[in-house]
This record gives C-alpha cells, sequence and structure tokens, in this order.
C-alpha cells in the first residue's frame, strides 16, 4: 500500500474576536514527490482551520485506497480521531455527551467520508517548536512525541516530523498574509 505523509496546521490570528483572519497549510509528501497547500479564511476558530487543512489535504488526493500519516498540532483534531469521538456524535445525531450540538459539524461531515476511502493513522506533534532555539529542551519535547505516538519513531524522525509541521504552521500565516 502506497503511504501518503501529511503535515498540517491552522492558524487564527484574533481567535475569539467576531472579525478575525485564519490560516491553514499543509505539506503533502509522497515518496520523493512533495506538495504544499495553504488558503485564508476571515471571521473562523483556529479549530476550523486545522481541520480545513487537512480537508484542503485529503481532497488534493487524486486516488483511494492509500495509507496516509497526519501529523498535526491540533490536540482537537487527533483526539477526535484517535479516541473516535465522532462515533458518539453519529449516534447520538451530532449531540455531544454535554447534550449540546457538535461544533464544527459541516467540517467533521467533510472529513469523515475519507476513512472510509484510505486508511488514515493520525499523530499528534508539538506545535511551534523552535529545533534551533537555545534552552529548548528537544528530549523532552521527544519523550512528550514517543509517548503520544509510540516508540516506532526515532529521535531523527521526530526532528523530521517537526520541522514539517513547522512548514505547514508558515503556510497556515502565508493564508493568514493572503487576506491582508
Amino acid at each position: 500500500m502506497k503511504t501518503v505523509n501529511i503535515y498540517t496546521d491552522g492558524a487564527c490570528s484574533g481567535n475569539q474576536n467576531d472579525e478575525n483572519l485564519g490560516g491553514w497549510g499543509a505539506v503533502l509528501e509522497y515518496g520523493e514527490h512533495e506538495k504544499a497547500l495553504f488558503g485564508g479564511e476571515r471571521d473562523t476558530t483556529n479549530n476550523r482551520m486545522e481541520m480545513r487543512a487537512l480537508i484542503e489535504a485529503l481532497t488534493a488526493l487524486n486516488r483511494e485506497g492509500l495509507r496516509i500519516r497526519v501529523f498535526s498540532d491540533s490536540a482537537y483534531l487527533m483526539n477526535c480521531f484517535r479516541e473516535k469521538w465522532y462515533e458518539k456524535w453519529l449516534r447520538n445525531n451530532w449531540i455531544t455527551s454535554s447534550k449540546t450540538p457538535v461544533e464544527n459539524r459541516d467540517l467533521w461531515e467533510k472529513l469523515l467520508p475519507f476513512l472510509e476511502k484510505h486508511t488514515i493513522e493520525f499523530y499528534r506533534v508539538k506545535g511551534h517548536v523552535n529545533l534551533h532555539a537555545k534552552g529548548t529542551n528537544l528530549d523532552a519535547i521527544y519523550k512528550k512525541f514517543v509517548e503520544w505516538n509510540g516508540p516506532e519513531f526515532d529521535y531523527d524522525d521526530f526532528l523530521y516530523v517537526t520541522e514539517m509541521n513547522n512548514r505547514a504552521d508558515a503556510l497556515a500565516n502565508k493564508g493568514i498574509q493572503t487576506l491582508l
């Protein structure tokens, strides 16, 4: 099975304000091929931008039946898929355990069909890690990365994934810049 790695990030300037700017970015890797995507939206939230990054990346794929590894710093996005929150939402007609409507339902409904088209694995990454700054405790961040994702990733994998997440973050900020 062919493997595609997808690194995503979302950003929102003024996240809690009525008027704000959001951006999303994604980097797709397939063997030696790479594709970078980004975009922006007005009056949105950080969570919506995180989700849009993944939607746009998955939509850009031109075949089904792929093994996809998604790397994101969004606990909201990763926890939904890793802990299968969506299964309860579907059973409860899009109502949460606290009896409120599921936020961002429109985007979740766009994402869920991809689970049937591909084999998707979700990996959490710590966001905004400056790999070259003095005082950055990379060993502790690596330990957390392995705790979240398992021991299949060595230290060099961690560094690479972190760098790619930083690239997705830069693309998300570029998406915001397109709105200025």
